[in-house]
Order: C-alpha cells, then structure tokens, then sequence
C-alpha cells in the first residue's frame, strides 16, 4: 500500500497503475473478444468500434473534471484538469489523422493485407504506451527543471503552424528510403512474405541450413508505424504541454487519443483525402496555443475555456469545410 501510495510525477503511484490497467484491459478485450479472427474490418465496424473507444475517453475525462471539481484530483500548475484533458484529447485527436495518410503508406508498402493491419495498430498502442512516456517524462522533467524551455515550446509550435500554413505537402513519401526500414534490412533477417499475423518466425538460413529467427514484413509495418508516431508526437507533445503541465493529464488525453484513432483508421483510411483543408486549421491551432504560452508567460493565464472553444471551433470548422469542398469528389467516386 506504501507504493501505490507513493507519488510519481506528481500523482500517486495507484493512478498510473490504475490508468495503464484500464487501458490494457482494453486492449485485452480488443484482441482477445472484439477481433479474436484476422478479419478485414469495415468501414461500419471500424466507426463502431471508433465510437466506443470515444465514448470511453468522453467518460474518463469526465471523472478527471468531477475529480477536480470535488478537489480530488489537483494539477501540478493549476489549470482545470477537465478542460486541460478534453483540449489536449481534441489536439491529439486532430493532429494525428496525418498519422492515418502515413500507416496507410506504410502498409502498402509491405503488402500488409487488411485482414493483419488492425491487429498490428493495436499492439502498436503496447509501443506508444512506452515511447510516449519517455518522451512526456523526458518533457516534463525539462518544464520543471527549466520552465523558460516553455518558449522554446511556444516558438517551436508557432513555427511549425507558420510552416503548414505556407509550404506545400506533396505527401509523397519513398518508405524504402526510411533509414529505420533500411537498418533493419541490413542487420536483422527478414522473411519475404508474410506468415498471417506473426511477427517472427523460424525459417531456414540458405547458407547453413539452421533455422533462424526472423522477423516478418508484418513486424517491420509494426515498427516503422512506432517510429512514424513518435515522430508526430513532436508536435502533439509540446501542443499539450502549452495546455497544461501536468504529466498525468498530458499522458491519458495523448493515450486516449491514439486509442480511438487506431479504430477509426480504417474509416479514415478511405476518406482520408477529403481532409485538405483541416490541415490550415491544425496550423491555426497551432499558432494559437504557441502564441498562448507567451501569453501566459508575459501577460496572465487565459482562461483554458477559451482555448477549449477556439481549439474545438478550429477544428471543427476545418473538418466542415473540408468535407464541404471535397462533396464532389465523394459524389463523383460514389456515381
């Protein structure tokens, strides 16, 4: 009891536990009920599934505001911790339906068949557990210990909105040149086909005859997907960290997120493209909250309804107005 009522990172050791319980469980039941059989999933089944994993989040945050209503729940800076969730879930949400362009490359490019792509985002979210935990302890550590790298975090997201409002993405990327899936190749043995949903398996070596170890094409998608993620929480990351700099609200609403994301991928997947226009409205998003910090740092708080309302009003308008400007497309691709 001494343990789980000790505190790490600020909260008590039983709400990490509790958190990572919940979110196994979850993924548990996923696995091991919900798509038992490798199974291509539909695009009703993935909004299905994508709604649960929603609604979740929405119930969770809600504990987190009552929490902090009743004075259960603090956080380390002082920001609602209801508001500061749901902004940061509402980011992470937004900024990584990119993410969804990139594991569609990435699994064309290995030939990974739709049946095995659910089942390798779902234990990609075991990765991103890890990863992105190192990544917000490693940020949260550098916040409490130097809090005027805030600015640099401020800057940084200014900078990146800047960049997406004024540079040109042609989304073409080359998967053979990533330098992870070129390292691997080179120092790991890999099968060239697929063996179902295995991620290693023991095959004959030309040379001596043995069976060796090797890895599958499925475990490659597995990891370049990992990196590709992290690689987005450059952004994610610090635009949670402008919200609030607790690491227990910063971590569930970037979880929660993913969570959801993986189970409408293949909703998204299909329809990914009517998405244009919700990239400007990131950028806007971006620019505001990096613009916030400094805010915040110089002037006084603004009160984080408002950057609630202005985050959700940006990026619904943006997916609106996508949507809007791409109908013909959709009606064309449906005649």
């Amino acid at each position: 009891m001494d343990i789980l009522s000790a505190e790490w990172l600020d909260k008590p050791v039983w709400m990490w536990a509790g958190f990572l319980g919940v979110v196994l469980a979850l993924l548990a039941f996923d696995l091991g009920v919900l798509n038992r059989k490798d199974r291509e999933m539909g695009i009703a089944q993935s909004l299905w599934l994508s709604a649960f994993y929603i609604g979740f989040a929405m119930i969770f945050g809600g504990g987190i505001w009552w929490a902090h209503e009743t004075g259960i729940l603090t956080t380390a800076d002082g920001t609602h911790a209801g508001v500061a969730f749901f902004t940061g879930f509402f980011i992470e949400k937004a900024l990584s339906i990119d993410n969804v362009f990139v594991i569609s490359l990435i699994f064309t490019y290995f030939a990974i068949p739709r049946a095995y792509q659910y089942r390798a985002l779902v234990w990609g979210i075991l990765g991103v557990i890890v990863l992105r935990g190192i990544m917000i302890a490693v940020g949260a550590a550098l916040v409490q210990e130097y809090s005027w790298i805030l600015f640099l975090f401020g800057a940084f997201l200014i900078g990146t909105g800047i960049k997406m409002l004024v540079v040109a993405d042609d989304g073409e990327q080359d998967i053979a040149q990533n330098p992870v899936v070129r390292f691997m190749r080179r120092h790991m043995r890999v099968s060239d086909r697929l063996h179902g949903q295995k991620f290693f398996v023991k095959e004959e070596d030309p040379k001596t005859g043995a069976l060796v170890r090797t890895a599958t094409p499925l475990f490659l998608a597995l990891v370049v997907i990992n990196i590709a993620d992290l690689v987005f929480a450059v952004d994610s990351v610090p635009a949670i960290f402008a919200i609030t700099t607790d690491t227990f609200i910063v971590y569930t609403a970037n979880i929660m997120a993913i969570l959801g994301l993986r189970a409408l991928y293949f909703a998204l997947a299909a329809m990914v493209h009517r998405f244009h226009y919700l990239k400007y409205a990131l950028a806007l998003v971006l620019v505001f909250i990096g613009a916030k910090i400094f805010w915040n740092q110089i002037v006084g708080k603004v009160d984080p309804a408002i950057s609630l309302g202005v985050t959700l009003a940006t990026i619904t308008g943006g997916i609106l107005w996508s949507l809007w400007k791409t109908r013909k497309e959709a009606e064309a691709a449906s005649s």
